[in-house]
Parts: structure tokens; C-alpha cells; sequence
């Protein structure tokens, strides 16, 4: 699963604020003293065949479902399957070719069934269940990530949205597959399963395993069989159904194919187009193949979270369809299609035996964003994907949560920053520790001893035991079942006489927990780098090393791979020497940072202007954001360099950058250049250069708005567009920036818009444009409401009746003011959600 938070509004700290909410705010906190257990497993599941056909008109599925179980190991004559919201018609005991009909009892929520026999460990039996899945009527509590649970989504089912296509796609993580289908919805269950669907014949369908057969009805269906040979858990079973673009791939011999919606087609390789050689670099890293019949890739509409990694059928929201002017920028997706598939090995070949071990599954796949960037982008590419994903985590305040939590609210507070985050940059850290060689060995064996099984943290740490001969337990206890991250003071004293320096190291976090860090610091004289390898164990400790000529730095984490927060007390000179010899990401990073924060020194200006031209775009963005452009030493020496990167840097984030940057010198000779990159192919390049445009020229930007809006258009220039014509304040605009706003998907951008499209509401004077605006930011407020934002949408459209209200009283028929004010505080008072 990747999280839609993380994905689409890049606040770091939603994640932390819902789990928060639902741990800490919440009135009975009686669950804090509720040991979260993995099942107890009575029943395994052996196998699941199923026969489904859908009702379109009442978005109900009927299903024929034929269990295969066996005890697990002591003698049971009962079984009870989890089964929400149906219809249940009927349950049998199957005998051969003929079935006995069995005593149940059905609470709605599971199945208690009396089984014909006591059956031994292991004697297997299958029962027979007829019923009706009512998705829409079981209520359900979604999460942060998830944020809906009824498990079974049909989507424009009845074709009444002309803009959208019928689809269904089924959600089960965590627990919502027995929505759909009984079963013993637990990740430490493991079953084969089969999979029948009866369509309309217009429609593609995709679930788990291969498709084995196709046959065509009488009544204008298809009914398309799917086999599942291999084992796996209930909640990654998956069906999806609609009208499809299906392009095909492979990876040595297997199927890989992209469902995408027809106008997506000529694109979607340049979307997916990365998964087979993904599927190579993560098969021989891990030394095992990619273990599944095939792999397919799916884009559902409305989905409720970001992806989720369904075994050989991965579905992903709409969000990863992206035009090809988007990905003129690069595949904002490509990180998204790596999480989901490394979890084709952490989550679906070996599973978290409980939520409470989740990150077992959410920590490897978050970490294969870095190993996938790294390899294919770049030291510098992996770093920077691995330093944002950690400031996702220090930003989320999640410093008093453990890794592993066997102590929760609900199993949905276990997806949050730490589970993903922090867990990521604990691999990233026992990577460092133990070296790759080791790492990728140990991963291997791991996975290799619990292949179609489900685990818990301890048998990651035996694997790691096994492979390097040390005892892992104090890493294990640290980071795994202990909560926090280390807080670093590090000073230096340097004294030439005795021709030593002290590097002090400091533990500044709250409480008494003090961490255990191996630790590289390098010491350099000039470009010549000693390394030493020390370990940190007390709350402040003091390393001396001995010198010939004082070094021109110490470097302490010389592999930047600490999960901190560092307080580093060099000077600009050591600084600049780190960003010039030292040379990671993070050294580079840092050393821009610090320079920023001295910007009246000219060697911190010399070191601006040289990273403007840094080898990697992101730290070219990054400085041209640090530049103080009030200062005119800097904003003089600055001007042709970013005027030179606004016209021809290779890649388009930074030319935008460029462009952002010279807009703050409200220099008229520039408007040709805004002019003529509002036309650039990159919507990044052309809503700066609009956005820049508005600086210099509202009209002319309010114009080119207004022209641009009759074309189709996305992300950063849609976003601008259409706060463009919002400051423009023209209510003849309200139809173009509605539908904008409408067409937007749940994203970055359209939370962006939400403040100024409010505003824009608030003078608007038509009842019927005001009403209509008003419902777009409700289903948006609606969408997010999981996410704990109800309340901010509320504020905002309380501002717009403020706003009304202020205007209404000077206005002489005050009518349809008030209709309005009415209309927005009934939209505020009616459907509460969030919390």
C-alpha cells in the first residue's frame, strides 16, 4: 500500500495528525491496554474458489463461494469466517460431487458455522456459501491511508456521470476483503484461490494469478476465469473490471501488462514502462526472481488510497495516468510503481503475520524507492528520495510511537510515517551497518526461509544474525520495538599545540533513552579523507583524533545515513570543504543550507552561486529557494546565472525554478521570456512563467489564462491558470475555474487551489455559480475527511460567509445573499466527517 497522504499532498504531517487523533485525542484510551496478538489460527485457509456476477443497477455482487480449510492443528467441528453485510443463502458441507446443508449463525459481521464432523490437524473440508455482497451498505471505518473500507467499489455504475467510466475494483487491505468474499480475513492466513467473473463482454477484467479461460454467454456477458496457483493472504485477493487499454510487456517470458483508460494508451509504457527492468534490478539485488505467474498494473477511478500491491495485480489511483506534457517533468508515479512492486516480495511472498509487524511489509517498500532511484538515477537521486521520505517522518511528531506496536487504537493507526518513513530509514541505516553485501544476503535469506508465509520483526533479525555472525538484538530493540529518533549537538575543538581535535557529540532528545549509533566521522586535509568508525553509546560522549595539519573538516555521519536531527556547529569554511570534498547529497545539502543562513559573507555567496550549477537538479532548486533576494550582492551576482538556467538548463523543474526566481526582480525586460515559456511543452515551465507573468503583467497573465483555459491542461499550470483568473476576480471565469477545479484529481495541486477558489466564491454574486462551487469544495472536504482537514474546509467556507455577510449588508436586496449563506452553513452543518 502507498499512502495516499505521502503521495498527493505532500504534508508530511496528515499522517501523524490522523494517527494522533485517533490515539491520543480519542476519550476511551482503554485500548492502551490491549495486546494486539497475532490470530489465533484455528482454520487455515487451503484454498478459495469463487464465482461472482454483478448487479450494475444496485452495486451488489452475488457470489458462489467454495472454501477449502483444514484445522491447524488441533480438532475443531466449527469454523467461523468473517463475512460483512451479506446476504448468506445458504451454507453447505461439500461431499464429493453432492453438499449436506450446515447449521449456522450470522451476526451480520462473521459466520459461526457448525461444522457435519470433528475434523483432525490438517484433514481438510470445503464448505459452500451462496450470498449477496452489499458494499455500499456496511459501514466501515477507513484510515489516513485508507479511507474507505467497504472493500467492493463500483464506480459509475449506472453510467450517469458522462465524464467518468464504469469500473469496479475491489480494496482489501487491511480487512475488508470479507466484504466481498467470506473467508478468514487475517494477513497471517495463506490460500490459493480462483476466481470467476461474469461481465458485460465490452469489459476487460484482471484479478490474481493468470487468466485461464474465456467464455462468452448467450446474454451478452463474458465469464472470465483467473487462477491463483501460489498462496497468499485473503486481503490481496483483487478483481477489477472496465473498458480498458490493455498494453502488453514482459519480463522473461511473463506477462506484463498496463490497464489504462483509452486515452492513456499511447502513453502507458512511458508510464509503466520501467517495470520490467524494476522486476530485474529487485530480482537479482534479493537473489529471488520474481516469484508470481505474471504482473499487471491497473488504474482505478476514485480509488481511496494511493496503490496497493494485490499479488500480480497491483491497482493504482487515476493520479498515476499522467499526459505526456506531464511527464515531459518526469514520472511523478515511477517511485509509486516501485513501492508496490517490491511488495510483490515484502507483503505478498512473505507477509506481516499481524498489523502489528506492518512494517515488515511498508518499510521494504518504501526503501525501494531509494534502492530504485539509486540505481537508476544516481547516488544523489537515492539520497534525495531517502532524505525527504526521513523529513516525512521527523515531520510527522511520531517520536513516542514504536516501530513494531503491539498497542493500538485501530489496525489502521499502523499506517502511518513511522510504519513506511522510519522503517525505510532503518533499513537504510542497517544497510550502512552491516554493508551491502551482507544486506541484500540477508534480505535473501529471509525471504527465501518464509516464502508463502507470514512473519514477525524477530525473523528478520535471525536472518541478519544468521548471515552476519553478530547479535542484532540491541539494533533490533532500538529501533524496531523502541520508539524515537537520536537529537545530535556535535561540536569541535581543535588545539594545534597538541595537535588533536575533540568532536563532542551530544544527545539532546527528551527522556532518558539514550541511542546506540556506529558512526563514521571523516576527517579531511584537503581533498585526503581518513575515516573512523566509532560508537556512540552514551548521552554525550567525546572522540579525540591526533593530526600533523589541522583538518580542514570533520564530518561526522561521513555516510549520511543517520536517522537524526543534527545540530552541526562547523563553520562556513568546513562547510564549504564538505561541499566541495565530502560530495554526497546530504553534504552538498547542508552545506547550501548553512551558506543560505549567512548570506552577507561572500564565501557563503560564492558557495551559492556555485551550487546554482550543483551536478543534481534537485540541489539546483533547492539553492536557487535559499537565495536571499533582498540582499543586491547576491541578487546581482544570482541574475545571469538564473536567467542562464531559465533558458537552457536540461531539465524542466529547474528551469521553472529559474523562471520562480527572476520573478522577484520585477524586471520588465523579462516579460518576453515569461511570454513566450507560458507556451513551453512542461506544465511546470508554463504555470511559473504564467504565475511569473502575473508579477509583471496581471492583464497580459489574466489574458494568456483566459486562452490557455480552452485547451487541456494539468498540474502546475491548471493550478495556476486557474488561480490566475480567480485573482482576476471576473465571475464570467466562474465556469472555467470550476470545471478545472472539478476535473482536478485529489492532488497537491487542487488542495493548493482550495483557499483562493473560496475566496473567489466569496464574490461571486450568482446563487446558482455559488451553490455549484460550494458542492465541489464539499466532495473535496468529503474525499479528505479521514485525513482530519474537515475542519480547515469548514473554516474557509466560514470565511465566505463572512465575506457574504459583510457584503450583504450594504447591498439593497440582500435575498440571495442570504439564500447563500444558508445554502454553505446547511453544507457545514450537514454530513459531519473527520474529526
Amino acid at each position: 500500500m502507498k499512502k495516499l497522504s505521502l503521495i498527493i499532498l505532500a504534508l508530511g504531517i496528515l499522517p501523524g495528525l490522523w494517527a494522533q487523533q485517533q490515539e491520543e485525542a480519542a476519550p476511551d484510551t482503554s485500548w492502551k491496554k490491549v495486546y494486539r496478538e497475532s490470530a489465533p489460527r484455528i482454520n487455515d485457509l487451503v484454498h478459495t474458489k469463487l464465482d461472482v456476477k454483478f448487479d450494475f443497477s444496485k452495486s451488489y455482487m452475488n457470489g458462489k463461494a467454495w472454501i477449502t480449510l483444514a484445522p491447524h492443528f488441533y480438532p475443531t467441528d466449527s469454523l467461523t469466517l468473517d463475512a460483512k453485510g451479506m446476504d448468506i443463502q445458504k451454507v453447505a458441507i461439500v461431499k464429493g460431487a453432492s453438499s449436506q446443508p450446515l447449521k449456522y449463525k450470522y451476526d451480520g459481521w462473521n459466520l459461526n458455522i457448525d461444522l457435519d464432523k470433528s475434523y483432525k490437524g490438517g484433514e481438510k473440508y470445503t464448505v459452500y456459501i451462496e450470498y449477496t455482497a452489499k458494499p455500499d451498505e456496511v459501514k466501515v471505518q477507513g484510515s489516513a491511508a485508507i479511507t474507505d473500507a467497504k472493500g467492493l467499489y463500483f464506480i459509475n455504475p449506472k453510467g450517469e456521470e458522462k465524464d467518468k467510466p464504469t469500473q469496479i475494483w475491489t480494496q482489501g487491505e487491511t480487512e475488508a476483503t470479507s466484504v466481498w468474499c467470506p473467508t478468514i480475513d487475517k494477513p497471517g492466513q495463506k490460500t490459493t484461490n480462483e476466481i470467476n467473473m461474469t461481465v458485460p463482454a465490452k469489459y476487460a477484467t484482471l484479478s490474481n494469478g493468470k487468466l485461464v479461460s474465456q467464455k462468452a454467454n448467450a446474454d451478452g456477458t463474458r465469464t472470465d476465469a483467473w487462477k491463483m496457483e501460489l498462496p497468499h493472504a485473503p486481503y490481496l485477493f483483487f478483481m477489477g473490471v472496465g473498458e480498458y487499454s490493455i498494453i502488453k510487456d514482459t519480463y522473461k517470458g511473463k506477462e506484463v501488462n498496463y490497464y489504462v483508460e483509452k486515452e492513456y494508451a499511447p502513453v502507458a509504457k512511458k508510464i509503466f514502462g520501467h517495470t520490467p527492468e524494476m522486476m530485474g534490478f529487485f530480482s537479482k539485488v534479493l537473489g529471488v526472481e520474481y516469484p508470481w505467474v505474471k504482473y499487471s498494473q491497473i488504474v482505478g477511478r476514485d480509488y481511496v488510497s494511493g496503490a496497493m500491491e494485490n499479488t500480480t495485480a497491483t491497482l493504482h489511483q487515476e493520479s498515476a495516468q499522467q499526459d505526456a506534457r506531464e511527464l515531459i517533468d518526469g514520472n511523478s508515479w515511477e517511485s509509486t510503481i516501485a513501492h508496490e512492486l517490491f511488495h510483490q516480495w515484502f507483503g505478498d511472498l512473505v507477509t506481516c503475520e499481524s498489523w502489528s509487524n506492518l512494517t515488515l511489509n511498508e518499510s521494504f517498500a518504501n526503501y525501494s524507492e531509494t534502492l530504485w532511484d539509486e540505481y537508476k538515477y544516481g547516488k544523489d537521486a537515492g539520497d534525495a528520495q531517502n532524505f525527504g521520505d526521513m523529513q516525512g517522518y521527523i515531520q510527522s511528531q511520531s517520536e513516542k510511537k514504536d516501530l513494531v506496536r503491539f498497542y493500538y487504537n485501530d489496525k489502521e493507526a499502523m499506517f502511518d510515517a513511522v510504519s513506511y518513513n522510519k522503517g525505510g530509514r532503518i533499513l537504510n541505516m542497517l544497510r550502512s551497518y552491516v554493508g551491502d553485501s551482507a544486506f541484500f544476503k540477508s534480505l535473501n535469506l529471509y525471504l527465501t526461509t518464509n516464502k508463502f508465509k507470514s512473519a514477525e520483526a524477530h525473523q528478520l533479525r535471525l536472518a541478519f544474525e544468521e548471515v552476519t555472525g553478530k547479535d542484532m538484538n540491541w539494533f533490533w530493540n532500538q529501533w524496531y520495538f523502541g520508539a524515537g529518533h537520536p537529537k545530535l549537538s556535535i561540536d569541535y575543538a581543535y588545539d594545534d599545540n597538541a595537535k588533536t581535535v575533540q568532536v563532542t557529540v551530544k544527545q539532546t532528545q527528551a527522556g532518558d533513552k539514550v541511542f546506540t549509533l556506529p558512526v563514521a566521522i571523516d576527517i579531511y586535509t584537503g581533498a585526503e579523507k581518513v575515516r573512523h568508525n566509532v560508537w556512540i553509546n552514551d548521552k554525550e560522549e567525546t572522540f579525540t583524533f591526533p593530526y600533523t595539519t589541522r583538518p580542514d573538516l570533520v564530518n561526522v555521519d561521513g555516510q549520511k545515513t543517520l536517522l537524526a536531527e543534527k545540530k552541526d556547529n562547523k563553520t562556513l569554511e568546513n562547510f564549504i570543504h564538505q561541499y566541495k570534498y565530502a560530495g554526497l547529497y546530504l553534504d552538498r545539502r547542508e552545506a547550501i543550507d548553512f551558506a543560505s543562513r549567512n548570506q552577507d559573507n561572500p564565501k557563503a555567496q560564492e558557495l551559492l552561486l556555485t551550487a546554482l550549477k550543483d551536478k543534481y537538479q534537485g540541489l539546483r532548486s533547492f539553492a536557487m529557494g535559499k537565495l536571499d533576494m533582498k540582499n543586491e550582492t547576491v541578487r546581482k551576482k544570482a541574475e545571469p546565472i538564473l536567467e542562464e538556467l531559465a533558458q537552457r538548463d536540461p531539465k524542466s523543474k529547474v528551469r521553472a525554478s529559474a523562471l520562480a526566481a527572476l520573478s522577484q526582480y520585477n524586471n520588465g525586460a523579462y516579460k518576453s521570456l515569461f511570454t513566450k515559456n507560458v507556451n513551453d511543452s512542461s506544465y511546470t515551465v508554463a504555470g511559473t512563467a504564467l504565475e511569473s507573468l502575473f508579477k509583471l503583467d496581471s492583464a497580459a497573465a489574466v489574458a494568456e489564462a483566459k486562452r490557455l483555459a480552452k485547451y487541456p491542461a494539468k498540474g502546475k499550470l491548471v493550478e495556476v491558470m486557474t488561480t490566475t483568473l480567480v485573482k482576476s476576480g471576473d465571475e464570467n471565469s466562474f465556469d472555467i475555474i470550476a470545471k478545472a477545479f472539478d476535473d482536478m484529481p485529489i492532488s497537491q495541486a487542487k488542495f493548493n487551489l482550495l483557499q483562493p477558489f473560496c475566496e473567489f466564491l466569496a464574490v461571486v454574486k450568482d446563487t446558482k455559480r455559488v451553490k455549484k462551487g460550494v458542492d465541489l469544495v464539499i466532495e473535496f472536504r468529503d474525499a479528505l475527511a479521514a485525513y482530519g482537514l474537515t475542519p480547515y474546509v469548514n473554516n474557509l467556507l466560514k470565511g465566505v460567509i463572512t465575506k457574504k455577510t459583510a457584503a450583504s449588508a450594504a447591498a439593497t436586496d440582500k435575498t440571495s445573499a442570504q439564500e447563500q449563506i444558508d445554502y454553505i452553513n446547511a453544507k457545514i452543518e450537514g454530513d459531519k466527517k473527520g474529526f
